[in-house]
């Protein structure tokens, strides 16, 4: 069931709660967008779900109605009693738990067990928190996921443009990603002041080039750590200007210029 605006303040106002800014508390209150997630995520009834900041439980409910068992993952232990009320259905499992420490995973089961996740991420942890979990959650097969609207830009932005930086090339590194639709801030309570996107992550068989991701990162960290520069000058303790020649990259250019497969090329020669 997704709670309507008026639900969300009587519920609030019976336990005594009132939305957090520090923890990114906006709640939907929209059924039409909570259900353009649920279809976005391409979930099998036999599916196990991860939910991280469920909040008041309106997408948990669309969850536990289509799926075989949702995990939802609460950090505020004010919200954990609204929450059992309202997702009180013996196909979810609430966990109180802070999503940036490891100890909730435990949950997750054996390694060879799939999960989607699937959240309106706090926009305070977001991209962190997914970029670590793309890094070291392998049993995370699939992510759909509202954040903020620049966020999500961010994270499928073209190369060559502003948005385009390491967040977009981690997630091309190991999936294949597409903004589903934009959500306007009226569908939240409290509305914030940005507007917002569902965005849906497929995680690759094999990561989109064959190089050591350590080396890779390395240089991809280093080169947009210092982003006005030519990467001759950012990256001219880790590659010789022979180097850059043998990878067929003008060392003008900067780190917004070169796609993943570029990064790549570079990685492999200066970890050779």
């Amino acid at each position: 069931m997704t709670l309507t605006r008026n639900q969300v303040r009587d519920l609030l106002d019976r336990y005594g709660l009132a939305p957090s800014r520090a923890m990114g508390q906006n709640f939907v209150v929209d059924p039409n967008t909570i259900a353009a997630m649920v279809r976005a995520a391409e979930l099998a009834p036999d599916q196990s779900v991860v939910e991280i900041g469920p909040g008041l439980g309106s997408l948990t409910g669309a969850l536990a109605a289509e799926v075989h068992h949702v995990l939802a993952v609460e950090a505020d232990r004010h919200m954990l009693a609204p929450l059992a009320e309202t997702a009180d259905v013996p196909n979810v499992e609430i966990v109180h738990a802070d999503a940036t420490t490891p100890e909730w995973r435990a949950k997750l089961g054996s390694a060879d067990r799939r999960w989607a996740l699937v959240a309106n991420l706090p926009y305070n942890i977001a991209v962190p928190l997914l970029l670590e979990l793309l890094d070291n959650e392998p049993r995370i097969e699939s992510f759909t996921f509202m954040v903020q609207q620049e966020v999500a830009e961010r994270l499928v932005a073209p190369v060559g443009t502003k948005a385009y930086g390491i967040p977009t090339l981690k997630v091309a590194y190991w999936c294949e990603a597409r903004i589903v639709r934009s959500v306007p801030a009226t569908v939240f309570y409290p509305r914030p002041r940005v507007s917002s996107a569902v965005v849906r992550l497929e995680r690759r068989l094999a990561p989109a080039v064959d190089v050591d991701p350590d080396h890779l990162f390395t240089l991809i960290r280093t080169a947009f750590g210092q982003r006005r520069k030519m990467l001759r000058r950012s990256l001219s303790t880790h590659l010789t200007p022979d180097e850059f020649a043998q990878a067929a990259i003008d060392p003008t250019a900067r780190p917004e210029q070169l796609t993943l497969a570029d990064w790549a090329e570079l990685a492999a020669i200066a970890s050779s």
